[in-house]
């Protein structure tokens, strides 16, 4: 019986030998075009099937969630989570889980995050960005894990929610600053132009991850004169259509919402920004199509844009 590392070096066998060896290329006019691995999670989300799917939608730069990444390094694997009903004995398991991923998060050696990196840069894929929040409740030497683990990566900026209170983003801007990594604070649809405002104040590390899309729908209008105020601040953005006013239900496919990306990657291509921007697939995929067909899709709605 195959296990399912031996099923991912398999697929990576597939790979061909060019692609593999940095063929490809999602910089399109100057814009580096990526995705979150969230994109993918109706898949499979080993380390080589998220690699296989970058390669095979052509992304070159990845920001990439926790999970696959310390599941390769060897964390503990979670318990089932049932329902939102939990039992008591589920909640005990998962205290018991997160004790167990505690310690190993603070005794794990960094080799495999470093053959992690080898085997994504080996295909030509880039991982800027590293996705593990940083809570209240962390110690400060889970702080340092993940930032460690981060650099390991190659990653120059690690992403999380916008924090709700201060002393929150003051504690994690001062480590952002202490290891000179940025930190991007997501936006969902709860949030208006000021939101950032606080965080951005305590430290020059604390950036934005402008989610483009629920911006829109949050504001009920173009993102385009928020980008062009802070893009100093900004670190990352995440693409995705949506349709004004709607709270979290306005996922549309790219094109038919009210999100203006075909302008804002325009936009990023004529004042040179530098920043990622990545696609979240998050509309429903059709049921004539798939996940990797819709990310080809976005990205093709990318180069277009650019070209």
């Amino acid at each position: 019986m195959m296990t399912r590392r031996d099923l991912g070096k398999a697929a990576l066998a597939a790979i061909p030998a060019a692609t593999m060896w940095g063929a490809v290329n999602s910089k399109f006019g100057g814009v580096q075009i990526g995705a979150i691995t969230y994109s993918f999670r109706a898949l499979p989300s080993t380390a080589e099937d998220v690699l296989k799917y970058c390669v095979e939608t052509g992304l070159s730069s990845i920001e990439l969630m926790s999970d696959p990444a310390e599941a390769y390094a060897g964390a503990p694997a979670p318990p089932a989570r049932g329902g939102r009903q939990m039992t008591p004995e589920q909640r005990e398991a998962i205290k018991k889980y997160e004790e167990e991923r505690k310690k190993w998060r603070l005794s794990v050696s960094m080799d495999k995050y470093k053959a992690f990196r080898k085997m994504y840069n080996s295909a030509g894929v880039d991982i800027p960005i590293f996705k593990l929040p940083l809570t209240e409740t962390m110690s400060d030497d889970e702080y340092e894990y993940i930032f460690t683990v981060a650099r390991t990566l190659g990653a120059n900026c690690i992403t999380m929610e916008l924090p709700t209170k201060a002393e929150h983003s003051k504690r994690v801007g001062d480590f952002a600053t202490k290891h000179k990594i940025y930190i991007g604070y997501h936006n969902h649809t709860h949030v208006d132009a000021h939101s950032w405002d606080v965080a951005l104040s305590q430290s020059k590390y604390n950036s934005i991850n402008l989610d483009v899309g629920h911006f829109t729908e949050a504001i009920s209008a173009s993102p385009i004169p928020f980008i062009k105020e802070h893009h100093a601040r900004i670190t990352s953005f995440h693409l995705k259509d949506k349709k004004y006013g709607t709270k979290g239900g306005g996922n549309a496919k790219w094109g038919q919402g009210d999100t203006p990306l075909k302008e804002v990657l325009q936009l990023m291509k004529a004042e040179k920004y530098k920043w990622p921007a990545d696609i979240e697939l998050e509309y429903d995929v059709p049921a004539d199509s798939s996940v990797l067909a819709e990310v080809k899709t976005c990205v093709k709605f990318c180069q277009d844009a650019l070209a």
